[in-house]
C-alpha cells in the first residue's frame, strides 16, 4: 500500500513540475518584440538602479539591438547549411556587434552600473550554456560537445 501511495504522489509531483517548466518557457515564446524589450529595460533598472535619462537610452540601444538579433535570426535559418568559413565570419561580426553595443552601454551606464551589468550578463551567459549543454546531452549530441567545452 505504502508503495502504491508513493508512486501516486510522486507522479502528480513530476506531472505538476513539468507543467510548471513549460508554462514559463512558453510565456517567454509568446512576448512581442517590445514586450521582451520593456521586460529586459524594467529587469535592468531595478538590478542597476537606472535614472531616467539611462532607462529611455538603455531601451532604444536594446530595441536596436532586438532588432538586429531578429534579423540576423531570420539571416540563420536561411542559411542553415553554412560553410565553415561563413561561420568564422559570421562570429566574428557577432563579436564586432557585441563591442559596440557594449561601448555605447559603457557610455549611459556609471563604472558602478555598468561593472555590475557585465557581471550579471556573465552569470546569465554561464547559465544558459550549461543549460544549452545539459539539453544537448539529453538529447544525445555528445559528439558536438567538445567545442562548446574549451
Amino acid at each position: 500500500m505504502k508503495k502504491v501511495f508513493l508512486a501516486i504522489v510522486m507522479l502528480v509531483g513530476l506531472t505538476t513540475w513539468a507543467q510548471e517548466k513549460e508554462g514559463r518557457r512558453g510565456d517567454r515564446e509568446n512576448r512581442s518584440p517590445e514586450q521582451r524589450v520593456d521586460f529586459q529595460v524594467k529587469r535592468m533598472s531595478q538590478d542597476l538602479n537606472l535614472n531616467e535619462k539611462q532607462i529611455s537610452e538603455v531601451r532604444a540601444l536594446i530595441t536596436k539591438e532586438s532588432a538586429i538579433r531578429e534579423a540576423k535570426k531570420a539571416e540563420m535559418k536561411e542559411k542553415r547549411a553554412m560553410k565553415a568559413n561563413d561561420r568564422k565570419e559570421a562570429k566574428a561580426n557577432m563579436e564586432k556587434e557585441r563591442a559596440s553595443a557594449d561601448a555605447e552601454m559603457k557610455k549611459i551606464l556609471t563604472p558602478e552600473q555598468y561593472a555590475k551589468w557585465d557581471k550579471i550578463r556573465e552569470e546569465r551567459r554561464a547559465n544558459m550554456k550549461e543549460k544549452m549543454m545539459e539539453r544537448r546531452e539529453e538529447n544525445g549530441m555528445d559528439k558536438d560537445l567538445e567545442p562548446l567545452k574549451k
